[in-house]
């Protein structure tokens, strides 16, 4: 079977305030056997000069929280890939700026320091880049574990969602199959929901791993689950951010310019990742960088998504590390707000 690509993250009562979080001490349970391991900073948050509180010294390390998704031990944060491929979820500019950063040899390079520091999942895309950097890991000794998002083609074919690359993805032995959250919403809301189950039995049938659905419409989650749908895993945004124009505007009386990042969106979906009793993969917690202006914000919407899933879930978090050392950043938010009580 050949593979044509793919592209492209308690609610409620219970939110995260200043004291639970302990600014002061946000990195004292940041992963230092990754950490040590890998060579990172420990003052994480260094260059936010106006959030010097937040630049703690490391204590107590522990290591990296997991869980096990449909059978699967892994970190509890999984690397995205939208920085890597280009896809920013902003403007044109920044879409362009990401992927000339990320050249193949500093792709490789992130990815060797993510499994150094204990990441070692990596939601991958179906393009030349992302597949020789895998090969090149994989020779030099490393062990980074992908998985995929795809869809059907007219001919009911399991096949990426965006380039031509024509290969075999059991090369790759992606650990997950998971349909693309995109074209999720595009069929559900053209009535045509049943070619993503179709999707889900043609993954166990064909290639007998693991296979889920990403939706950034929580009403597609309920359904799948109304309707016993035999998926393993979901990946399930934070934003609904393929909202018909038509909907924002009968909601608002406008609708913004772009893709639309409403703040309610959050609660919605955590709510309905409450719910669900099959594990969920929750994806865009920083709100494609609309949560990263400063470290500070980064942190509260690290907390409040990892507060905020169940304690069998995992976050999708994208790496932009031109400016600041995200990886240590965001390892310490996981540590302190991820693991186990």
């Amino acid at each position: 079977m050949t593979m044509q690509t793919n592209n492209q993250n308690n609610p409620g009562d219970s939110k995260p305030s200043s004291s639970q979080h302990g600014r002061r001490g946000f990195l004292k349970r940041i992963c230092a056997g990754g950490l040590a391991a890998a060579g990172l900073p420990l003052a994480t948050t260094k260059g936010f000069a106006e959030e010097s509180e937040t630049t703690a010294p490391v204590i107590a390390p522990g290591p990296i929280p997991q869980v096990t998704i449909a059978g699967v031990r892994i970190p509890r944060m999984i690397i995205g890939s939208n920085p890597i491929g280009g896809w920013s979820h902003a403007v044109p500019n920044l879409s362009l700026a990401m992927p000339d950063y990320f050249t193949l040899d500093r792709t490789v390079e992130f990815l060797q320091r993510c499994e150094r520091s204990g990441l070692d999942v990596w939601l991958s895309y179906w393009a030349e880049k992302p597949l020789s950097a895998l090969k090149i890991l994989w020779a030099q000794g490393y062990k980074m574990r992908p998985y995929f998002l795809g869809t059907l083609n007219a001919k009911g074919q399991l096949l990426g969602a965006e380039s031509g690359i024509d290969d075999d993805i059991r090369l790759y032995k992606p650990i997950f199959y998971v349909h693309h959250g995109n074209v999720t919403d595009f069929l559900f809301s053209a009535g045509k929901q049943e070619r993503v189950h179709d999707f889900v039995k043609k993954v166990h049938d064909d290639l007998g791993i693991p296979a889920g659905v990403s939706a950034h419409n929580p009403d597609n989650i309920k359904y799948i689950e109304d309707h016993g749908w035999e998926v393993d895993l979901y990946q399930t945004c934070l934003y609904y951010v393929t909202r018909p124009k038509e909907e924002i505007r009968a909601k608002l009386g406008t609708a913004m310019l772009g893709e639309p990042f409403l703040e309610s969106d959050r609660d919605n979906m955590l709510k309905v990742i409450q719910q669900v009793q099959k594990p969920c993969l929750a994806f865009k917690i920083l709100a494609a960088g609309r949560h990263c202006e400063t470290g500070r914000s980064v942190e509260d919407a690290f907390a409040y998504a990892l507060t905020g899933i169940k304690k069998t879930d995992a976050v999708i978090v994208g790496f932009w590390p031109k400016f600041k050392d995200e990886l240590s950043q965001n390892i310490g938010f996981l540590c302190q707000y991820g693991s186990p009580a």
